[in-house]
């Protein structure tokens, strides 16, 4: 369904950016009030003007407008900038509209100048690296790919290791865009080992988020959600107050990886517990995302009545009233026309293709228009108005070729060839089937590389896992030296108490010496131990204690008996003795004279 892609690519950019939004509006704007320094008003404004714009946009405009107005009459650099790629942010959370999109470049064009006159080198990296991102929406691959290259060569002679992983990420989505999924996959795993260097939680998630949608991408889901599950886990150790919101939104998306798998009970689950989780956080518009995918899931399933049956209860109210806040309305037309086109009820969806038409036409950028034209087409293909779904599919063709969209391009062609054999056209027919097995032969050549993309990651796993090995191998033997080094010194005290006590020394001499020497047993024998007991207690807290116990009742009570036994035995008998004259003799014999 058609449906699934066009709603998606307006919403997903607003909705996942919720994670970086956790406080209520009121709470915020009584922030504001209370802030006194420009910095803290900057801080207040930024928060505000981005939280607002999943509630309503118009007033997050205003509060954007004015974080500028404040950081431009500071003429603080740095907050300046902070307020440009604030908005510029914000407005990206709607990239999936043109308008939007374009704004989200041009405020992020006056950071980037701003940081240039002032030679700020993480500012300009860091714009240029949200410049990347804006223009793959486009998309504009080329001048993507241009801009990560600019902020990789500003980046790579500074210290910044968080946005160095930031700009490796960037470079795998750029490449990732242009099916080169080899070297994204590449870029992705130098991100990620750098993010595992700086220790910060917040960097490795995003590491893991990136290397998931990558193999989603190559359509190996059970990858993608064993990435995903790792950023989930993540979450677990962040103090950031957005973690709950988070966790809502991730439910959300694993849940579309096991839909992309077709395990649909699964992904149904985590769709509901998405809900359930946002509306226990009493935060209406993050159901939006689950109130989404539940209606594309029902139309995946091919349960067109039931799609229209939750578009019209209250969840889909919620939906639409979220859609029309937010200036969506043509979605929502949208929608009720795929819904009635799989109904069969063709003159209803006719009706709210038309509704939808004007917003398509002027809003959305390219990728967007090519979803509502294939949709369109398709009625009108079920209609057998030829003509009309032959113009479609033109316009179709004349944006993927434009974008380099190799599986729209073939689409079209195919459904140009049958539709053209359908109106007698034959010599057209034949044209587009050309075409048609000519992207079939292209895109063929890039699964290969996509299989070859598998053979990478399989092998860059191997890699991976067989460097942890060696890690582990090294830091074994490490230990074992350590092992074997306390080994020796615990005999040489014995040794050394055995000797002693066969000589004529102070009884506090063998005392202290003693004392150590047993010390040292026992708390190694216990050490032992406890690095051989995790399979035994699988390192749960109550096991291991309980564990510990038990050896401590025993050896404790062995260990003071036995250090109390030996040393009274020694110092009783410090004398010399018969052992000790031999070796005293041994050693200082004299010579008489005339001896050898």
């Amino acid at each position: 369904m058609r449906i699934l892609v066009a709603l998606v690519l307006f919403l997903i950019p607003g909705i996942s950016s919720f994670s970086q939004q956790t406080l209520a509006v009121d709470s915020l704007k009584k922030s504001l009030a209370k802030a006194g320094t420009t910095e803290e008003k900057v801080e207040s404004l930024d928060a505000l003007s981005r939280t607002l714009m999943n509630v309503n946009p118009k007033e997050a405009d205003e509060y954007g407008k004015q974080l500028i107005t404040i950081a431009e009459e500071s003429r603080d650099r740095k907050l300046m900038i902070k307020a440009y790629m604030s908005n510029g942010t914000r407005c990206s959370y709607f990239a999936g509209i043109q308008d939007y999109n374009n704004r989200a470049i041009d405020y992020f064009n006056s950071a980037l100048a701003i940081a240039k006159q002032n030679k700020m080198d993480d500012d300009m990296g860091a714009a240029y690296l949200k410049l990347a991102v804006a223009n793959l929406v486009i998309p504009d691959k080329e001048k993507a790919l241009n801009y990560a290259n600019e902020a990789f060569s500003v980046l790579s002679a500074l210290k910044n290791d968080s946005l160095k992983a930031e700009a490796n990420n960037v470079y795998g989505q750029v490449y990732l865009a242009r099916n080169d999924k080899i070297m994204a996959l590449r870029y992705y795993l130098i991100a990620l080992r750098i993010a595992e260097d700086t220790k910060k939680a917040s960097l490795v998630r995003a590491c893991y988020l990136n290397l998931s949608n990558f193999y989603a991408d190559i359509e190996d889901y059970d990858k993608a959600i064993d990435y995903y599950t790792e950023a989930l886990k993540k979450l677990d150790i962040m103090k950031e107050k957005n973690v709950p919101y988070q966790r809502a939104i991730d439910m959300n998306n694993i849940g579309k990886l096991y839909a992309g798998k077709k395990s649909y009970d699964i992904a149904i689950s985590y769709f509901k517990k998405s809900l359930a989780m946002a509306d226990s956080l009493k935060f209406v518009t993050l159901k939006t995302p689950g109130y989404l995918s539940l209606l594309n899931q029902y139309l995946r399933m091919d349960q067109p009545q039931k799609a229209l049956e939750y578009f019209n209860s209250s969840a889909g109210d919620e939906l639409k009233t979220f859609l029309r806040n937010i200036g969506l309305n043509g979605a929502i037309d949208q929608a009720y026309a795929v819904i009635y086109m799989e109904l069969n009820r063709f003159d209803s969806s006719k009706y709210y293709f038309e509704k939808s038409s004007d917003f398509f036409e002027k809003n959305p950028n390219e990728s967007t228009k090519i979803n509502y034209y294939t949709q369109l087409a398709t009625l009108y293909e079920k209609t057998g108005e030829y003509d009309k779904a032959i113009g479609l599919y033109l316009k179709v063709k004349d944006i993927a070729d434009k974008t380099g969209s190799l599986e729209n391009t073939q689409m079209a062609a195919k459904h140009l060839d049958t539709l053209y054999n359908k109106t007698g056209n034959f010599q057209q027919a034949s044209l587009y089937s050309s075409i048609y097995y000519k992207y079939k032969d292209s895109i063929e050549t890039l699964n290969k590389q996509k299989e070859l993309a598998q053979v990478e990651a399989a092998d860059e796993q191997y890699r991976q896992n067989k460097l942890e090995e060696e890690a582990a191998e090294k830091t074994r033997r490490k230990n074992n030296i350590q092992y074997m080094a306390i080994t020796i010194g615990i005999v040489a005290l014995f040794v050394m108490l055995v000797v002693l006590g066969m000589f004529k020394v102070s009884a506090n001499t063998i005392k202290l010496i003693g004392f150590f020497a047993f010390l040292m047993t026992f708390e190694f024998i216990f050490l032992i131990f406890k690095q051989n007991i995790h399979s035994i207690t699988n390192g749960e807290p109550w096991k291991d204690l309980a564990f510990m116990i038990a050896l401590a009742a025993l050896l404790v009570p062995l260990h003071h008996w036995l250090e109390h036994t030996v040393i009274k035995y020694l110092t009783s008998h410090n004398r010399l003795t018969a052992s000790g004259k031999n070796l005293l003799s041994k050693v200082f014999v004299r010579r008489k004279p005339g001896d050898k």
